[in-house]
């Protein structure tokens, strides 16, 4: 797991729309930090410094201690509400941290071995199924991340939760089956369909023409046969 980090806040006391809009227009955003045997504690922390923390990956698998007045709250980030038009971040929960105590988190997952990976070689690509993968992990021994290996994999093999190490007292939060996390895929081969129909259509609109031009002369040799027939008489 990654070192821990710093978040500054402050305490707040007033609660509701108004409050927090004015504490938005000033650039904070409110906070709770909740969880273990302590009371939930209303705070705020500067929106910038959150945003830039949210965006680097592995931001709900890092602990933080915030740093409120003369105290510090180690902390597990557990939601952030955004902006539905900006994404700027409006509200956030924070776990308190209990050693011991274990939770649901989403953990990434890398791969490694392409250069090895005969299915690549041959064309293929990576079918990646989870790109996270729920784990059941304690506190303190949250995984920056998963490896997974497909290094001498050809096309149709696939990677499965149970070929990824796991730290210890880490589990998958599935249990009730080994679910694939990655496969290893054909390549997309477009075939390019010949133009038989057209050359059909072509086809036919010639018998078309060959059938009318048949009909035209029908029709004349007939008037012919007539015009004949009534001289004869």
């Amino acid at each position: 797991m990654s070192d821990t980090n710093m978040i500054n806040a402050e305490t707040r006391e007033l609660t509701g729309k108004g409050p927090a809009r004015r504490m938005r227009n000033e650039g904070r955003m409110p906070a709770i930090i909740y969880g273990g045997k302590g009371e939930p504690i209303g705070v705020s922390v500067n929106t910038a410094e959150l945003r830039k923390e949210y965006r680097r990956p592995g931001f709900f698998t890092r602990l933080y201690d915030i740093k409120l007045n003369d105290d510090t709250v180690r902390v597990l980030p557990r939601e952030v509400q955004l902006h539905p038009v900006t994404d700027i971040p409006l509200h956030a929960d924070f776990l308190r941290f209990v050693k011991g105590a274990k939770v649901a988190v989403y953990v990434a997952v890398r791969f490694v071995g392409q250069e090895e990976c005969e299915g690549l070689k041959r064309g293929g690509v990576i079918n990646v199924v989870r790109h996270e993968i729920e784990l059941m992990c304690p506190v303190e021994a949250i995984p920056d991340g998963l490896v997974a290996d497909i290094a001498g994999m050809n096309i149709g093999d696939s990677v499965h939760i149970s070929q990824i190490e796991l730290p210890e007292g880490v589990t998958p939060t599935i249990t009730d089956r080994d679910f694939t996390v990655a496969t290893i895929a054909a390549p997309t081969i477009h075939v390019e369909e010949e133009v038989e129909g057209e050359e059909d259509e072509e086809d036919e609109e010639g018998l078309e023409g060959e059938e009318g031009e048949e009909g035209e002369e029908g029709e004349e040799g007939e008037e012919g046969k007539k015009d004949s027939e009534g001289s004869d008489s």
